[in-house]
C-alpha cells in the first residue's frame, strides 16, 4: 500500500481560515515530527490527558498500554487506568489487519478520544513514539508537568521506507555499563529504529561471558593501559582498562530490547580482530611465541614486563590494525569459534548474528605452514579464498543453528558465502556488487554513517575524533539506494545503519555528543520515503526533537545546524 504524502491543500485552507475566525486551531508547529509520516492531516482541536484519562487495548497489547500509561502518568503524578473493556476508554490501543505493513501505525487524535492501530504490536508502539512527539517535551522527563495538558488533534497514517533501521556500539575500544546501553535503545525506539548492532569483541577487548573458556572474561576483557592522542599515540596511560557483560546481562538486555521492539544483533569478530581473544588463548595465533606487537605506538609498562618474563601475547593497547589473527590453518580454531558461538547464539533471538569478517590481514597466514597447507589441500588459490573458506565455514555452523551471518563487505573478497548478508562499509560499492549477486544488503559506508567522524571543520573546538568530516546534513542527504542497481536488484537492500566506533569516545556523554543529531537524520533516511524528504523541513522539524534531547539530559552536538555543507 503507498500512501499520501502530502497534507491536502484544502485541509490547509479551512485550518488557516478557522483560525482567523478565532477559533481553537493548531499551529503547524504543533506537529514537527522525525521521521517525517507518509501522510499527516492535521484537524482542529486537541485532546486533554488528566487523572481521569483511560486506556483501553487489544488483549495483545498490554506491554504497549502499560508503557503509555507509565509515560502519561509520570508527568500527571499517576498511573493512568487500563480498562479491560476494549473501546471503553479514551485512548485506544487496537490491531488492524487491514493496515499493511508489518510496522505500519495509524494514529488519530480528536477532541474526544486518541486511536493508535497497528498491524502489530510493534506498528502500534511507533504510534505511541510519534504521539511522544505531539506532547510537551517535558514529559520524557518522567517527573510532573501538571494536572493535565493538551495533545493537538491530527489523523496520522504512516510506516517505513526499509526493514533494517540500525544502530551500532563498539564496546570493544570502550566498555559502557549495561545501564547505559538501556539507554542506547530507548534511543534506537525513540527514532524509530529497530536494530542494535552490539559489537562485543575486539582487539582491545573481549566483552561477553563465554563459560567453556573463561580466559576470555578473565584476560581478554583488560588491557594493561591505552595510547593517550590520536594513533599512534603520544603515551600510554598505564591504566588497566575493561569489563564485560556476564550471559545473565545479556539476556537481560535483550528482553529489555525486545520490549521497545528493538532485535539485538550480536558480532563476535573473526578472523580478523581477535588480539584480545588471542592474548587469552595464544594457541589460536598462527605463531603463539611470537610477542604481540603496537607497532609504532607505546606500550604499558606491565605489558612489556609480562613479555620480557614469558607472556608473548597481550591484549592491544592501541587502535588500528593488527596482523594477529585467528590461525585458519589449526583446527582447534574452529573448534573454539564454534565452541563461542555454541554459547552465544542462544543469547539472541536475532536470526542474524553477525561475524565480521573486515581488516584481516594475510600476511601470518601467507608464512603459517599450517595456512599454507590448508590453501593446498582444499585447492584453493590464495589466502583470500582460504578467508572465504573460514566464513563459508563458519556459516555452515551458524545455519545449521538455524542463524544467518552478516559480515562487513571483505567477506565477498575470495568468493561471497552462500547465505550472507553484506554490511557495505569501504563506501557502497560491496553493496551494490552483492545487490547484483543477489544477496541480501544493509548499506553503513563510512562517508555517510559513521557517527564516529568529525561534524565540524573546527576540530579544535572539537573532541577528538578517528578522522572524516561527517554533517547533519551529508547524512541527511544519503540514500541507501545506489541509482547503479535496478529495481529488482534495489530489492535486496534492507536498510542503513550508523556506525559508532569507540577508539576515542571513553564516557557515555561522548557517545550522545557522537550520535545526536546524526542519528535523527539517519532515522529519516531509513523511515521516510525518498521523495518525501527534504533538508529544509527536516531542518525546521529538528528544534522539536532537540527539545527533547533536552529534557533528557542528552550531550547533543549543538552546532548541528551551523553552515556547514558536507564536502
Amino acid at each position: 500500500m503507498k500512501l499520501q504524502f502530502t497534507v491536502p491543500i484544502l485541509l490547509v485552507f479551512l485550518t488557516f481560515f478557522t483560525s482567523l475566525n478565532g477559533q481553537n486551531s493548531n499551529k503547524t508547529s504543533d506537529y514537527q515530527i522525525i521521521p517525517k509520516p507518509a501522510y499527516q492531516e492535521i484537524l482542529n482541536g486537541a485532546f486533554k490527558v488528566d487523572k481521569k484519562t483511560k486506556i483501553t487495548c487489544d488483549e495483545t497489547l498490554q506491554q504497549e498500554a502499560k508503557y503509555l500509561s507509565e509515560l502519561l502518568g509520570a508527568a500527571l503524578g499517576k498511573t493512568l487506568k487500563l480498562e479491560a473493556k476494549v473501546n471503553s476508554g479514551d485512548i485506544i490501543l487496537k490491531l488492524d489487519e487491514n493496515i499493511e505493513n508489518n510496522e505500519g501505525y495509524e494514529l488519530t487524535v480528536d477532541n474526544n478520544q486518541i486511536v493508535i492501530s497497528g498491524k502489530t504490536s510493534t506498528g502500534v508502539f511507533y504510534g505511541i513514539q510519534t504521539l511522544k512527539q505531539l506532547m510537551p517535551s517535558d514529559i520524557v522527563k518522567a517527573t510532573k508537568i501538571g494536572s493535565n495538558f493538551t495533545i493537538p488533534a491530527v489523523v496520522i497514517k504512516d510506516e517505513p521506507r526499509f526493514v533494517y533501521r540500525g544502530m551500532h556500539l563498539d564496546v570493544g575500544r570502550h566498555f559502557f555499563p549495561v545501564s547505559f546501553i538501556k539507554q542506547y535503545i530507548d534511543l534506537i525506539a525513540m527514532h524509530k529504529m529497530n536494530t542494535f548492532h552490539w559489537h562485543l569483541t575486539e582487539d582491545q577487548g573481549w566483552r561477553i561471558e563465554i563459560k567453556k573458556y573463561p580466559k576470555l572474561t578473565e584476560i581478554g576483557a583488560y588491557r594493561n593501559g591505552t595510547i593517550i592522542g590520536h594513533h599512534p599515540g603520544t603515551t600510554n596511560d598505564q591504566k588497566e582498562y575493561g569489563g564485560f557483560y556476564t550471559q545473565e546481562e545479556i539476556k537481560e538486555v535483550v528482553t529489555y530490547a525486545a520490549s521497545k521492539h528493538v532485535t539485538v544483533v550480536p558480532e563476535i569478530e573473526l578472523p580478523g580482530h581477535s588480539a584480545a581473544a588471542i592474548a587469552a588463548y595464544p594457541e589460536l595465533s598462527c605463531f603463539p611465541e611470537e610477542p604481540t606487537d603496537l607497532g609504532k605506538s607505546p606500550m604499558s609498562e606491565k605489558s612489556k614486563e609480562l613479555q620480557a618474563n614469558g607472556t608473548a601475547k597481550v591484549v592491544y593497547e592501541t587502535w588500528g590494525v593488527t596482523g594477529d589473527v585467528y590461525c585458519a590453518g589449526k583446527e582447534n580454531t574452529f573448534k573454539f569459534l564454534e565452541d563461542v558461538l555454541t554459547e552465544v547464539l542462544p543469547l539472541f533471538p536475532s536470526k542474524y548474528i553477525h561475524i565480521g569478517g573486515d581488516e584481516c590481514p594475510k600476511d601470518n597466514w601467507k608464512r603459517c605452514p599450517n595456512c599454507q597447507n590448508k590453501i593446498k589441500d582444499l585447492g584453493l588459490h590464495d589466502e583470500h579464498e582460504l578467508q572465504s573458506y573460514f566464513i563459508q565455514r563458519i556459516e555452515k555452523f551458524v545455519n545449521a543453528k538455524g542463524k544467518q551471518i552478516i559480515g562487513w563487505d571483505e567477506i565477498l573478497e575470495g568468493g561471497l558465502a552462500p547465505n550472507a548478508t553484506v554490511m557495505s562499509w569501504r563506501g557502497t560499492k560491496g553493496g551494490i556488487e552483492a545487490a547484483k549477486q543477489h544477496h541480501d544488503v544493509i548499506m553503513t559506508p563510512g562517508s555517510h554513517c559513521y557517527f564516529d567522524h568529525y561534524q565540524s571543520k573546527d576540530k579544535a573546538n572539537e573532541p577528538l575524533a578517528i578522522g572524516g568530516f561527517t554533517t547533519v546534513e551529508k547524512v541527511y542527504s544519503y540514500n541507501p539506494e545506489p541509482e547503479e542497481l535496478t529495481a529488482e536488484e534495489k530489492q535486496y537492500i534492507l536498510g542503513a545503519q550508523g556506525n559508532v566506533w569507540t577508539e576515542y569516545m571513553e564516557t557515555t556523554d561522548y557517545v550522545e555528543y557522537m550520535i545526536l543529531p546524526r542519528m535523527t537524520a539517519l532515522s529519516e533516511v531509513v523511515w521516510s520515503a525518498q521523495e518525501q524528504r527534504d533538508w529544509e523541513d527536516f531542518k525546521l522539524r529538528l528544534p522539536n526533537l532537540i527539545e527533547r534531547y533536552k529534557a533528557m539530559n542528552l550531550n547533543y552536538a549543538k552546532h548541528s545546524l551551523a553552515d556547514e555543507n558536507p564536502e
